[in-house]
Parts: C-alpha cells; sequence; structure tokens
C-alpha cells in the first residue's frame, strides 16, 4: 500500500481556491526511526519522526520529534529534538526545545541546552546547562543541522571544506 507521505492544507474558506495551498508531511505517532544495539552511525540523522538509539552514533542527530537514547547506547556529537529521554551515554551539545529527561545511570559530558529537564538519582552531569526558549532552540537548529526533513526549511549548504 502507498502511503502519502504530504496532506494539504487550504487557508481559505473557499475549498476551490488551490493559490492557498500549503503541503505539510504527515506523521504517525508510531512511526520510529530505530538504531539498534550493535549498529555503529557515524553521520548526521535528520527525521521527522521519533528515533529510539539503542547502538552507537558519532555526529549529529535531529528529530522534530523525541529521542529515546537507551541504556546501552552511546552519542558522540550534538542531539536536536523536541523533548529527550536520554538512558545512555551522551558527550557533546544538547539541545531540547521542550523537556529532557536524565534517568537511570545516564550521563552527559558538554553543553545542555534546554526548556525544562528532569533528573533521577543516579545521573552523571558533568557539563553547563543552559534553560532556553522556543525562539533559542529554533536558531540553534537553524546553526547547527544541515541536513533538511521533508516540509522543513531548506537546511543551509554544507561549505566545500566541511564535506
Amino acid at each position: 500500500m502507498a502511503k502519502d507521505w504530504f496532506k494539504t492544507t487550504i487557508n481559505n474558506q473557499n475549498d476551490n481556491d488551490m493559490s492557498n495551498r500549503i503541503d505539510e508531511p504527515i506523521v504517525d505517532v508510531n512511526d520510529v526511526s530505530h538504531i539498534s544495539a550493535g549498529t555503529i552511525i557515524k553521520g548526521e540523522i535528520s527525521s521527522l519522526n521519533d528515533i529510539r538509539v539503542d547502538g552507537s552514533v558519532e555526529g549529529k542527530i535531529y528529530s522534530k520529534g523525541k529521542i529515546v537514547v537507551g541504556e546501552s547506547a552511546s552519542v558522540t556529537g550534538s542531539l536536536l529534538c523536541t523533548n529527550l529521554d536520554l538512558w545512555g551515554k551522551m558527550e557533546g551539545d544538547v539541545y531540547v526545545k521542550d523537556t529532557m529527561s536524565l534517568k537511570g545511570a545516564a550521563s552527559v559530558n558538554g553543553n545542555t541546552n534546554v526548556r525544562k529537564f528532569q533528573v533521577e538519582m543516579g545521573v552523571q552531569v558533568n557539563g553547563t546547562f543552559h534553560m532556553i526558549s522556543e525562539a533559542d532552540y529554533d536558531k540553534f537548529v537553524s546553526d547547527v543541522v544541515t541536513t533538511g526533513v521533508p516540509g522543513s526549511k531548506p537546511a543551509k549548504p554544507v561549505p566545500a571544506a566541511e564535506k
């Protein structure tokens, strides 16, 4: 069965007037990109959907939804998402639009930029925490994310020296 990746909405009372149409991506709450234990990824990942990491990632992970970093997982680089549940290890910069939950024996080494956070006993944190607004988060995303996702603003080009 083919899946429609975009829905069309009309910004006008007249359904026959297609001049004000906007294509928006369809996101199913059950769609989760999963990086399994034993998997190693180097590079940049961008997704409209939630992401669960149980393997190892070196690079940037961007999700318009939630990222869950499992107990056996490790991430080195940058995480950018709306919400984050961290059970594993994170080294690098974290940008969370809403809520970050540090759970179990999680460890964070780096700079964390978040609106709200929750920390359980046993978590290790080395670095700085900055409380940010949604506008601050949007600026971080535009500065850091170079790979676009469907339905978002085009990603900024990567200079040839970084490729």
